[in-house]
């Protein structure tokens, strides 16, 4: 500042020369180049504005509010075939198998142990012991658990007498038949069991099951009919088949 105003008292000195006798006056191309240097000084160093120190620090303030931390999205995995319930517990409604190589959407918690998840079947719930969750769970919400189903397991299905027939041909054929009591107000379903395996789920009131299996002569084979609900299941006693 104190540069530019001693420039500008040398050029009132040279412009009062200018109004001095002719024989003392200046050359009027340095009066220009003074004031030319004058206005040069001017331009390249502008006065600091009062306000700038404030502006910068209110554009840092502005882009720090403006950031927002992001969150990667909870899913979950299971290490082996898992049933996916309409609530926490065996006695709640399979709605989905959660298999190995599927990754599932995780949308609540229910404490201590069981997350909701989004399926393809549509939301049911995960056992923790058998998952293993990642992504972030800050904004994953707290749940509270359905209503236990009301009433109980169904009641077993019952053989008649000759509920069960059999015809055993050629070389290993067997052609079984299956008739039994339907006992049950309450079943979802019926499973025929085979050798204490699942074969087949029929729908309720059902009272009939037939199929053609490999049985040679001198082997056994065991069936049962297994009621089921939401509640649990109940088994029929065994239809036991010997081909001669």
């Amino acid at each position: 500042m104190k540069k530019i105003v001693g420039i500008l008292f040398m050029i009132g000195i040279f412009m009062s020369s200018c109004n001095m006798p002719a024989a003392g006056a200046p050359d009027p191309q340095i009066a220009t180049a003074a004031a030319l240097t004058v206005q040069a000084v001017i331009n390249v160093t502008p006065l600091a504005s009062p306000t700038a120190g404030s502006a910068q620090v209110n554009t840092a303030t502005q882009t720090t509010e403006s950031s927002t931390p992001t969150y990667s999205q909870p899913m979950a995995s299971v290490g082996e075939v898992t049933n996916c319930r309409t609530g926490p517990g065996t006695n709640y409604e399979r709605v989905a198998q959660i298999f190995p190589a599927d990754q599932v959407k995780i949308i609540g918690f229910y404490s201590p142990n069981y997350w909701i998840v989004s399926t393809k079947d549509g939301e049911c719930w995960l056992s923790g012991e058998f998952t293993t969750p990642v992504g972030s769970f800050a904004a994953v919400p707290t749940v509270t658990a359905p209503p236990t189903p009301a009433g109980g397991a169904p009641e077993a299905a019952t053989f008649p007498k000759n509920g069960w027939t059999y015809f055993c041909y050629g070389p290993g054929s067997a052609d079984i038949t299956l008739s039994w009591k339907d006992n049950a107000n309450t079943e979802k379903g019926y499973r025929v069991i085979r050798n204490g395996e699942p074969i087949s789920e029929l729908p309720a009131n059902s009272s009939y099951f037939a199929e053609t299996i490999s049985l040679l002569s001198g082997q056994s084979v065991s069936y049962q009919i297994q009621a089921y609900n939401e509640i649990g299941e109940t088994n029929s006693s065994p239809a036991n088949i010997t081909c001669p």
